[in-house]
């Protein structure tokens, strides 16, 4: 047998098994799904064949913990009554002996070195100050001082008389206090009224005058805006080498052809 002639039958060998098995393949995708939906009351997601088994017994049952037992039991409550402060004391109470200690501490704390009783609120007064005369200077620093109220304050009471006699002003103060005189080439306020001369009268506004007077024009945008126009500036304009370097393309770029 030639080469040829086992290459051809190996090549019908192979193309027979692939035609079987996609036949099979074939016959098993044409065959029908199961029906999942045969039990359309069924209540568990992990069955899907048969019926789940029927509980003929009660709910399911919880073991309780001892703790939750515990916890499950009613509070008690206390109805006791309180017992009384006062009890008795024992007989081996009684006939107890205090020790050096326990004594020592029973003994209340000493008062400081330097502590002294409070005052009483009122002192006595001695003789001598129930029967002593006021002098003169005493009386007079005793009076209440009188204040001067400047006129025109937010506090107004009784206009109290002056007793103290203000000294005399300094020269500084004084050449403050005097008012400015007006400057020599002052003319006074002008007049609101006052006549126009035949010069003014009789002037005509120039052309530019009157284009400064004539309010400004305001246009939309992009009114009378021309994209194409090209200004005169960059008709005339000239590059230079550098923006001759950059507009030439890349050496990678260009062909030697």
């Amino acid at each position: 047998m030639c080469r040829c002639h086992r290459e051809r039958t190996s090549d019908c060998r192979f193309i027979t098994a692939s035609t079987v098995a996609m036949a099979t393949r074939t016959q098993k995708l044409a065959q029908p799904k199961p029906n999942r939906l045969r039990y359309p009351d069924r209540r568990s997601v992990y069955w899907l064949d048969k019926l789940p088994p029927e509980k003929t017994g009660s709910t399911t049952k919880i073991e309780l913990t001892p703790c939750w037992s515990e916890l499950c039991r009613s509070k008690k409550f206390y109805t006791q009554v309180t017992l009384s402060p006062i009890w008795e004391v024992s007989e081996w109470a009684l006939r107890a002996v205090a020790s050096d200690r326990l004594c020592s501490l029973a003994q209340p704390r000493a008062l400081a070195a330097g502590w002294q009783p409070n005052h009483p609120l009122l002192a006595p007064l001695n003789r001598a100050t129930q029967t002593a005369v006021a002098t003169t200077r005493i009386c007079q620093l005793a009076q209440p001082k009188r204040r001067l109220f400047l006129e025109g304050s937010g506090h107004k009471s009784k206009p109290v008389p002056v007793t103290h006699i203000p000294c005399k002003a300094s020269a500084h103060i004084e050449l403050l206090a005097t008012p400015k005189h007006d400057h020599p080439k002052f003319k006074g306020e002008r007049s609101v009224c006052w006549p126009v001369s035949r010069a003014a009268r009789n002037y005509t506004a120039s052309q530019r005058l009157l284009e400064l007077s004539s309010p400004k024009e305001r246009k939309a945008l992009f009114e009378g805006y021309d994209p194409y126009i090209v200004s005169w500036a960059a008709r005339s304009a000239s590059p230079s080498p550098r923006i001759q370097q950059l507009c030439l393309p890349l050496p990678r770029k260009c062909s030697s052809n």
